[in-house]
């Protein structure tokens, strides 16, 4: 980190300044430390359930977080809803709750996707079975021929009404333990399709229509009323157009596209168009292909296709569809590079501040943001600066309740344009767009006269942190020490 102090008239008038700054500043200009943050609606996705209970965190041991991979920001529970509600009204949420918690007690999250209809052997009925028993519509299916007599899959009618009541009650009883919890991240729109993806390639081939679509994605909304739900990009699929992605888009849905490289080159991925309808307001979570599919055929190659997809959907969680132990040994360096740009990031490119300010006075404060993501800070967050004495108590939390941090634009790499506050009256180019702010400091019985670390963060209008920030010193609070100021 950079400091100055004592900005003086004649450095004023170097810079061009018609009129002199305040003298006595300190300024200070962070650098971004480069490591991987780990923030809310952003980061790395493990996909602990997938295809099956049996794939890829259930092969980790309980203690086992790998928390050494950096970044990571949940963890992905994708389950065939046969494994929760083997008996009608009786459920299995242990299946859910004991990874949860391994990862929660990390300050990670979860995200869901409970699906009607597999591929695998092992699940015939990822709609339970009694479903079909009531009296729910369906056929058997063989994944590499489509509707069979001699397959091995049962897939629902999505449109039954049997089906359809069932499923509403099993979506009521899971929301009503897990929406609107601070520890779930998203819920996918994941119970219409194979695999929930939104289409019925490898089932039946059937193409429902996108009143079908809206139906899952209004049931989902009847009872997940306050967390994150995501449409697949699929949905547009099998002939049903733009129109069910547009209706995601209007109701405030992410954007979620899966299988990211399942095919080589230039056909690594087809929606990125799409993610421009959603990410100025909602995020983008991209799922690759299974980490070993792309291994085993080439497809991954350096796997920088996988940041150029980032960059190219502007977006905010990124999974590793495998084992993350052997995608983080394969891919460090990658990782690292993608970390430096997936979701959003917040760089403090300058701060200033009095040297001295008189006790019970005024403290004039500056600074210029980037966001160097590729995605808005949807949970946006106001900027705060704490003052702690040498003991490390906090004698003064300031707000700057009128900077919101969601409002910094994000451009290419190194491009994004910075906004800041300056000096009111002043045009200097190091602090532009918005006007000094002046904090008003409590009487002197109760920030007393004396010498206080300076330390910035970004969280709630109450000056309690929220974001991480790519800045060292930290305090283990996410605060982080700038420097220093004397109160007279």
């Amino acid at each position: 980190m950079k400091m100055r102090q004592a900005l003086t008239l004649s450095m004023a008038a170097a810079l061009g300044v018609a009129v002199a700054l305040p003298q006595n500043r300190t300024v200070v200009t962070p650098a971004d430390t480069g490591g991987g943050l780990t923030n809310p609606g952003m980061g790395w996705v493990f996909h602990h359930y997938d295809n099956s209970i049996r794939n890829y965190g259930v092969d980790l041991e309980p203690w086992d977080t790998v928390d050494e991979f950096p970044g990571v920001g949940a963890i992905y529970l994708r389950l065939a809803w046969s494994h929760l509600e083997p008996e009608e009204g009786k459920f299995v949420w242990s299946v859910i709750d004991t990874p949860a918690q391994r990862w929660i007690a990390k300050g990670k999250q979860v995200a869901f996707r409970f699906t009607t209809a597999e591929s695998g052997r092992d699940q015939a009925y990822a709609t339970p079975e009694w479903v079909r028993r009531a009296g729910a519509k369906g056929r058997m299916v063989d994944p590499s021929k489509g509707i069979a007599e001699n397959g091995y899959i049962w897939e629902p009618d999505f449109d039954d009404p049997v089906y359809l009541a069932k499923l509403d009650r099993f979506l009521e009883a899971a929301a009503r333990r897990y929406d609107g919890c601070t520890e779930v991240a998203f819920v996918d729109v994941g119970t219409f399709g194979v695999w929930g993806e939104g289409h019925t390639y490898s089932g039946s081939l059937l193409p429902y229509t996108a009143a079908t679509i809206r139906t899952h994605i209004d049931l989902h909304r009847k009872h997940f009323k306050r967390s994150l739900l995501a449409a697949n990009d699929d949905f547009s699929l099998q002939g049903r157009g733009l129109e069910t992605m547009d209706y995601a888009r209007q109701l405030g849905l992410a954007l979620r596209d899966d299988s990211i490289i399942v095919q080589p080159g230039d056909k690594a991925w087809h929606h990125a168009y799409l993610a421009d309808w959603f990410w100025p307001n909602a995020p983008v979570i991209l799922e690759s292909a299974h980490y070993g599919y792309m291994k085993e055929r080439g497809y991954w190659g350096d796997g920088s296709l996988y940041l150029k997809a980032v960059e190219a959907h502007h977006a905010s969680l990124l999974s590793v569809h495998g084992y993350p132990k052997v995608f983080l040994a394969d891919n460090r360096a990658l990782i690292d590079r993608i970390n430096r740009r997936l979701g959003y990031r917040l760089q403090l490119l300058e701060a200033s501040w009095p040297a001295e300010v008189k006790a019970g006075g005024s403290m004039a404060v500056g600074y210029r943001w980037r966001n160097a993501g590729v995605a808005p800070c949807y949970p946006g967050g106001h900027p705060a600066i704490t003052l702690k004495d040498s003991k490390g108590g906090i004698a003064g939390v300031f707000v700057d309740e009128d900077f919101d941090v969601r409002v910094l634009p994000v451009g290419p790499p190194e491009q994004a344009h910075p906004v800041g506050r300056e000096v009111k009256g002043y045009s200097l180019a190091s602090q532009a767009s918005r006007p000094l702010i002046e904090f008003r400091l409590p009487p002197d019985h109760i920030l007393k006269p004396g010498t206080y670390d300076v330390y910035v963060s970004v969280g709630a209008r109450n000056g309690a942190p929220k974001l991480a920030l790519p800045l060292a010193g930290e305090d283990g609070h996410r605060r982080y020490l700038l420097g220093k100021i004397a109160v007279r």
